[in-house]
């Protein structure tokens, strides 16, 4: 039988389908998340929103490289470990600016949101499990996804300490949390481009 390249036809009508619907889901969560993030004065609805864009942009990267080489893949997965390491970092910053100069978040309306995040999360988390163990750029998906799911955890929990503490401080420790956990997933991500890149090298030796 020949080699018509059918599969991989196929295979990346699926990516891009499942991409597209990722995207589209975090950049609506995006909205809602800052909308009410800066409602509830919340750092950790406010870091989440930016991870969904971090997400959302990481699933454009992605779908632009959907049918093309490898190495564009792998330049795609690295460019997307940086800029949701970027994000990462500015969840620190306004942790910090709020740590200094004070909040009064929101705990009721952090639980809410964080449980509608969770389950736009757990959708999509379910749409790209079948890709995790494929090319990098579908593979760092996978991570951000993955990611979502227990930052989402951390601000339901967070909701509750801030009512039973009544305090703001579980507020921007879960922050500072997914902050970490966002720059400890562009790291996973740029460590995943570069081996990748590597192996394709030794394949053109």
């Amino acid at each position: 039988m020949s080699d018509c390249g059918c599969e991989i036809e196929i295979k990346g009508k699926e990516e891009r389908k499942v991409l597209i619907t990722l995207l589209s889901i975090n950049l609506l969560m995006f909205f809602i998340e800052a909308f009410f993030g800066v409602l509830a004065e919340s750092n950790a609805l406010i870091a989440d929103s930016l991870d969904m864009l971090a997400d959302a942009t990481v699933y454009s990267i992605g779908l632009y490289a959907v049918g093309k080489s490898t190495l564009m893949k792998v330049k795609a997965a690295h460019t997307s470990g940086i800029f949701q390491i970027t994000l990462g970092l500015m969840v620190a910053i306004d942790a910090v600016r709020r740590l200094i100069f004070g909040s009064a978040p929101e705990s009721m309306l952090m639980i809410a949101v964080g449980i509608l995040a969770l389950l736009a999360n757990l959708i999509c988390l379910r749409l790209i499990s079948r890709h995790r163990e494929g090319e990098v750029h579908m593979r760092a998906s996978w991570v951000f996804s993955k990611n979502d799911v227990i930052a989402n955890l951390g601000i339901i929990s967070g909701g509750g300490l801030v009512h039973v503490f009544d305090s703001r401080y579980p507020d921007i420790i879960i922050g500072l949390i997914i902050s970490l956990i966002v720059v400890r997933g562009g790291l996973h991500i740029i460590q995943d481009a570069k081996s990748e890149g590597l192996k394709q090298q030794e394949k053109t030796l």
